[in-house]
């Protein structure tokens, strides 16, 4: 029988590999639509992602307030946060400074996250998205900071009025949610201030 109580390793040289995964996550962001590689953890709790572990250990700490969906609501989880990164967790979706959504058919409108403040737009939510796949999906043009010309998303698996909701979410700049999209050891991004023109 397997055992759950064990505790996965973190990131095996916590400092060196958390400047690498934030230098990725920043160019995705910098970015949009633009894959990026992540260094892979020694093990990710299941059922994260690769991608997604390294974004939380990389970026989150005891400051952090995580909330997780059903999907992704483990024990081990639950315990990989609360011993590499000291996040406290949350159930209210509104309080979270960062999400982590394992089944993004089932999850909560992006307008139920925190949208920032206008004198503190930063304060938002972002949201860590495991999908099927980051390509193979209904094609969005982008627009907005960090494209020159044109840019594109093909993001697999989202659910149906999801493209409306991060043209409204777009629409309330500076407030507003990040959205990181992961699938195994890579990741995309789409900042609030990007528009999806087509």
């Amino acid at each position: 029988m397997a055992r759950t109580d064990m505790l996965l390793p973190g990131l095996a040289d916590p400092v060196l590999d958390a400047q690498q995964i934030f230098r990725a996550v920043l160019d995705a962001m910098a970015r949009p639509g633009t894959i990026v590689d992540l260094p892979s953890p020694p093990a990710s709790p299941e059922p994260l992602d690769p991608a997604t572990t390294a974004i939380v250990l990389a970026l989150n700490d005891q400051e952090t307030v995580v909330w997780l969906d059903d999907a992704a609501d483990s024990e081990a989880v639950r315990q990989h946060l609360r011993f590499h990164c000291g996040s406290p967790l949350t159930a209210d979706p509104a309080q979270a400074h960062f999400a982590i959504v394992g089944d993004i058919r089932a999850m909560p409108p992006l307008a139920s996250f925190n949208l920032g403040g206008d004198e503190y737009p930063d304060r938002s939510t972002t949201l860590i998205l495991q999908v099927p796949d980051l390509t193979g999906g209904t094609t969005w043009t982008l627009g907005g900071p960090g494209i020159r010309d044109r840019a594109t998303l093909a993001v697999a698996g989202l659910p149906d009025g999801f493209r409306d909701q991060v043209i409204e979410n777009h629409l309330g700049f500076p407030r507003g949610v990040d959205l990181i999209f992961t699938c195994g050891a890579r990741a995309t991004a789409l900042p609030r201030s990007t528009r999806v023109e087509g």
